[in-house]
């Protein structure tokens, strides 16, 4: 929602010469360098433009994906030694096709494979997170998605208890 505001006030043009043509994203700051802080999240960077600075919101930007799997997985209880694996499935709601860049996960104990081609708008595409039951005990794992045309990682989780 912020976003969207912040967007809105940008376009209405404040503060900014109207030989300047206003940026896609951004708000108009005079003076030194800043930055915005929202939540106490750095939720950008800024640039020089014209002797202002323009605050890039790239963060606030909408997501370009929607889950059609749960976000948080709970295995519950797992035989130790005995590996589960669970799909995360995905949606492109962009209107351009975007590619899954990387998927990091917390340890060595969880692996994930995913789709590595190009997801075309409106296509879909998966993360396949495996955690191997090693070691005995309850465990929460996250695991960070990251997508060519969204700055933000996806955060995933999987949890469960090894007995």
């Amino acid at each position: 929602m912020l976003w969207l505001f912040l967007n809105l006030l940008v376009s209405a043009n404040f503060g900014i010469p109207t030989s300047t043509p206003p940026p896609t994203s951004g708000i108009l700051l005079d003076g030194e360098r800043q930055t915005l802080t929202w939540n106490h999240l750095d939720i950008g960077h800024s640039f020089a433009c014209h002797d202002s600075a323009w605050l890039d919101i790239g963060y606030l930007k909408p997501p370009v994906v929607e889950w059609l799997t749960e976000r948080d997985h709970d295995f519950q209880h797992l035989r130790q030694e005995h590996p589960k694996t669970f799909v995360f499935r995905f949606k492109n709601i962009d209107t351009q096709p975007i590619l899954l860049q990387t998927v990091r996960t917390s340890c060595g104990c969880t692996a994930a494979t995913w789709t590595e081609t190009s997801i075309a708008a409106g296509a879909t595409g998966e993360i396949e997170v495996e955690y191997d039951a090693y070691k005995r005990g309850e465990f929460k794992k996250k695991i960070r998605v990251f997508f060519d045309r969204q700055r933000k990682p996806e955060i995933l989780w999987i949890r469960g208890e090894v007995d």
